[in-house]
């Protein structure tokens, strides 16, 4: 693609307009491979690396810079809300934030502006939840089993248009289960998503 628009930009005669709409096609597409090519060694790293150890990672902090972070992308379109309980986990905090980061943003990337996000950080008796809720556009039952596959897109248009590159949702189950965390989600077109994960008494401090 890059190929084709630096052809045009060199072998037709332009107008500064048309010069300047293909040049920022040309950014867009450069930036897309870029965290097409981030997400696949992200993704080879998950897969090669030694299971996380027991070092412990401060959520209080972490959940903090999500919420910031989420606020920062939606640009004040959304009501971010945080609710988080004292509880740590033990693993590796660079895996974590790639995960709970992915869900976040997609929260933010789908739902319409006005919508809300909710961000949880919960005990469940002995075992501790990781939740994010969304009153966005949803997803269709038939979509739910697959969205963790590799380049799996519910729909190829949205997706293109938010920037996603289909392998989030991948690093997402990836980053979780080599912390033995299981992913649920839950969701209905019109209605919105929660997307949690569910963290075992082994992999908890505090």
């Amino acid at each position: 693609i890059l190929g084709g628009f630096l052809e045009t930009v060199r072998e037709l005669e332009l107008t500064p307009e048309e010069r300047d709409r293909y040049l920022q096609l040309m950014a867009d597409q450069s930036d897309r491979m870029l965290r097409l090519v981030q997400d696949l060694l992200t993704l080879s790293s998950l897969e090669s690396s030694p299971r996380p150890g027991g070092e412990r990672v401060a959520m209080g902090g972490l959940l903090l810079k999500l919420k910031a972070d989420a606020e920062a992308l939606s640009g004040g379109r959304h009501v971010i809300t945080l609710e988080a309980e004292e509880v740590d986990v033990l693993g590796a905090e660079s895996e974590l934030v790639s995960a709970f980061g992915n869900l976040v943003s997609n929260a933010v990337r789908y739902t319409p502006a006005g919508g809300h996000i909710r961000i949880e950080w919960r005990r469940r008796g002995s075992s501790a939840e990781f939740s994010v809720t969304d009153d966005g556009i949803g997803i269709a039952p038939a979509h739910l089993p697959r969205l963790t596959e590799r380049f799996y897109r519910d729909d190829l248009g949205r997706s293109r248009e938010t920037g996603g590159t289909g392998l989030g949702l991948a690093i997402v189950k990836h980053a979780l289960s080599r912390h033995q965390a299981q992913l649920d989600i839950a969701s209905k077109p019109g209605e919105g998503s929660r997307f949690s994960a569910l963290f075992p008494p082994a992999r908890l401090s505090g």
